[in-house]
């Protein structure tokens, strides 16, 4: 199965915050949103970074109580990996257990097209195996 048809089940929704959001606003959207990553865009459409859970925990670590008012842009990752709706899933989940990453921005013709998590990779391959095991007792219960 590719991205796209991911895409096309879970919808194409990407919640994105400008890099001047304040990380005290980031954190309210993540938990109004409940979701664990932003896309970083000035734009809505081109990523300058990606700031997730794990990048305001560390800049609570190194900013403590001074964290709610600096710039996204200050914590996020910069260095963003992306994917295709061309990509299949099995090599996301390659590429997310190598980089240890739980959330790939989807890209297409330059621009954002969408968001694949870990989460939808496993709900995914967990439908799959399920429909396989009752494709088996269909078959042996017709035998």
């Amino acid at each position: 199965m590719y991205v796209s048809a991911l895409l096309a089940n879970k919808g194409a929704d990407v919640v994105t915050a400008r890099p001047d959001t304040t990380i005290g606003n980031a954190v309210n959207l993540l938990a109004e949103k409940k979701i664990g990553v932003l896309v970083i865009s000035g734009d809505g459409t081109s990523i300058d970074g990606i700031l997730s859970e794990r990048d305001i925990v560390r800049g609570l670590a190194d900013q403590g109580s001074r964290i709610s008012s600096i710039p996204a842009s200050e914590l996020m990752s910069r260095s963003v990996v992306t994917c295709a709706p061309t990509d299949t899933i099995s090599s996301l989940m390659v590429l997310m257990t190598e980089r240890r990453i739980r959330h790939l921005p989807v890209i297409e013709s330059g621009a954002l097209i969408g968001i694949v998590s870990i989460g939808d990779i496993v709900k995914h391959r967990i439908a799959e195996i399920e429909s396989e095991a009752e494709a088996l007792r269909q078959y042996v219960a017709q035998a």
